[in-house]
């Protein structure tokens, strides 16, 4: 079954183009190439190629995993993003433009997704700037850990992993570190992460009409972010289930994606693939974390959850996980201007759950003093009778009480009086 797919854009081909008019208008520390349409590079405000003293970091690839990469372009982070059109490789130009336009002496180094199409044009747009005198270095990042190694033609894919990697690279440079040494935390930090998702949904391109492919109640495991088909359609399954396969595929013993054993350091991100609700998201998170602690004996130091790198409405997300020891931790919270790099919690954190504070009047007061007397007055049986014969009265009347709620506001009254009812009868329970 397909159907024309609903986007709020005007013309299907012009979408890269005016997406990055509008980051630019949003984020002043931002600015493009002026060469539309051809040319679309989107650059640090403050980064001349002249006059740039560090090393430049540049990243990119087709367009439709907003915010990445440009989204990450700012002080401590990418220097530069080159965006392709959507799910397509940026042309050599493009690259060539973006590297010209920001590489000063100390060189540039280019954080490249492992897809054919942009190894080939990265790595053509890099000999070339050679050619012309800079000092280029490249870091080809594949961090896909759905499909057994074996099977993999090209390799394991590019996927939400290089924000990690962009982020390393970027402090590194911030730092005053050479290009080698850059290009060196890159690489390491390309292999220290492994990365799995799961797809409610496949996406829609701009002007193109929309396959479910899926059906329903179907999910896939292990897709690309171009909307690829995955390792396997499996039933819909609760979120535990779908958490405990992807940390199982990624930190599998077996295939050895990543050098992650019991007892290592490790940073989480739960990446939403573009139409996934922060809740969901949320959700999944609270239930990893504790799968990584007492399932596989991992400290978990950092955890990053929002939507990272997407695959434009895809709905679903993926797990990425990272190895980390002190200098990886220091790059990761190193400050950064990047508009859509998150605030992840640095350092001890204080215990997720306190208790619930008591007023005053219930936490200076003995329980004794609190309870009710042994023997009741008559007026005391009176009241008692009452206060049963409402709750009761307020318990048989939850569903009409909804329903009228429900064409007045958001029809749940009748459920909220339901739950205090049920509350007073089970402690006047407790002195029956």
């Amino acid at each position: 079954m397909a159907f024309q797919g609903k986007k709020l854009i005007n013309n299907p081909d012009d979408v890269v183009t005016e997406f990055i008019e509008g980051l630019v208008e949003t984020y002043p520390g931002l600015q493009y190439l002026d060469g539309f349409p051809e040319v679309k590079v989107v650059i640090r405000a403050d980064a001349s190629g002249a006059t740039y003293d560090k090393v430049a970091v540049i990243s990119g690839g087709g367009s439709g995993h907003e915010p990445a990469h440009a989204g990450f372009v700012g002080e401590g982070m990418l220097t530069a993003s080159i965006c392709g059109d959507v799910f397509a490789s940026p042309s050599v130009d493009s690259i060539l433009a973006g590297i010209r336009a920001v590489t000063g002496p100390m060189g540039c180094l280019l954080i490249v997704m492992n897809y054919t199409g942009d190894r080939l044009n990265f790595g053509l747009a890099a000999e070339q700037a050679r050619s012309e005198g800079y000092k280029i270095e490249m870091v080809i990042v594949g961090d896909d850990c759905a499909l057994p190694p074996l099977l993999g033609i090209a390799g394991r894919r590019g996927l939400a992993g290089t924000i990690f990697v962009n982020k390393i690279a970027g402090a590194a440079a911030a730092a005053g570190l050479s290009l080698a040494d850059v290009a060196a935390e890159a690489k390491r930090a390309s292999q220290m992460v492994g990365t799995m998702g799961v797809a409610l949904s496949v996406c829609t391109l701009p002007g193109q009409v929309t396959s479910d492919r899926l059906g329903p109640g179907k999910m896939e495991l292990g897709l690309g972010i171009h909307g690829e088909p995955g390792a396997a359609v499996a039933d819909l399954q609760p979120v535990d289930v779908v958490v405990s396969h992807v940390l199982k595929q990624i930190l599998s013993s077996e295939t050895n994606y990543v050098p992650i054993t019991r007892g290592n350091r490790v940073v989480l991100m739960i990446n939403g693939l573009g139409a996934t609700p922060v809740m969901e998201l949320m959700i999944a998170a609270g239930k990893t974390v504790p799968k990584l602690q007492l399932e596989f004996g991992l400290a978990v130091e950092r955890v990053y959850t929002g939507s990272f790198m997407t695959s434009l409405d895809m709905a679903g997300f993926s797990i990425s996980i990272m190895k980390a020891d002190q200098t990886l931790l220091q790059r990761l919270d190193a400050p950064t201007k990047a508009p859509h790099w998150p605030v992840g919690s640095a350092g001890n954190r204080p215990p997720a759950k306190i208790p619930v504070p008591l007023p005053p009047s219930r936490s200076t007061k003995s329980e004794e003093s609190l309870s009710r007397p042994l023997q009741l007055s008559e007026q005391g049986r009176i009241l008692e009778a009452a206060i049963e014969a409402a709750v009761n009265a307020v318990i048989v009347m939850r569903d009409s009480l909804n329903d009228w709620d429900s064409k007045v506001g958001d029809g749940d009254c009748g459920s909220t009086m339901y739950s205090g009812a049920t509350a007073i009868l089970d402690d006047m329970k407790k002195y029956s």
